[in-house]
């Protein structure tokens, strides 16, 4: 069963989708108005981490999205639920390590299929994620070389690391090497791509890839 924790300072919010996930057979492990709240109440009651947070864009105790998500993202996935008028700070969240956004004005059946969606491993690819990195050159720029490019375009895509060296007729180690200094390069602007999904994303993102067509999850079973 998916686990999750609502963290929102607004209790009606909370109340809502915490009926809406239960009812779609997520157990909602946690509401709070805080992540401090919620770092007490697993340390407290000795509770393992949730699947999915969904977190407040802005919180009333003057927590900055990029603490709370960088806090929350080592042990848990988390969703920023954001107001549509806040690109900037939702690509924070994003550069941060969260792993898609959804709008505080969809449906509450929309929310509880980016739960679900992220829950099975594959990205969440809709229209605030897509416009909270649009035009953002700065958020998108990691400055790959050429074979940085083509050999995440290919590794990204699906295939296993082997075949991705034996297409470009370069050694195994080459290619290795090559994904290991792109990954350290989306760690240098902010944009960690730890696992194969995470890196089919940044290629989406920086247009290496043309869109996220197939089953990122069967693709992350590829290889590392």
């Amino acid at each position: 069963m998916t686990t999750a924790a609502l963290i929102d300072d607004h209790e009606s919010v909370r109340l809502g989708l915490e009926a809406a996930l239960a009812r779609d057979g997520v157990s909602v492990e946690f509401t709070g108005a805080t992540v401090d709240e919620y770092a007490r109440f697993r340390r407290d009651a000795g509770a393992a981490p949730v699947d999915i947070v969904l977190l407040d864009l802005t919180l009333g105790d003057g927590s900055t999205v990029t603490e709370n998500v960088m806090r929350l993202a080592c042990e848990s996935a988390v969703i920023i639920h954001s107001v549509a008028d806040r690109p900037g700070t939702v690509r924070e969240g994003l550069a941060a390590g969260a792993v898609g956004v959804i709008s505080k004005a969809s449906p509450l059946e929309d929310v509880v299929s980016a739960v679900r969606t992220v829950a099975s491993g594959e990205p969440l690819d809709n229209i605030e994620w897509a416009s909270a990195i649009e035009g953002d050159t700065a958020f998108a720029d990691a400055q790959l070389s050429k074979r940085e490019r083509e050999v995440l375009r290919l590794y990204a895509a699906g295939l296993p690391l082997k075949v991705v060296a034996d297409r470009l007729g370069v050694a195994y180690s080459t290619a290795k090497e090559n994904i290991s200094r792109v990954r350290a390069k989306y760690v240098d602007v902010g944009r960690p791509a730890p696992t194969k999904v995470d890196l089919l994303r940044r290629a989406v993102e920086d247009g290496i890839v043309a869109s996220l067509d197939g089953d990122p999850s069967e693709q992350a079973r590829a290889g590392r």
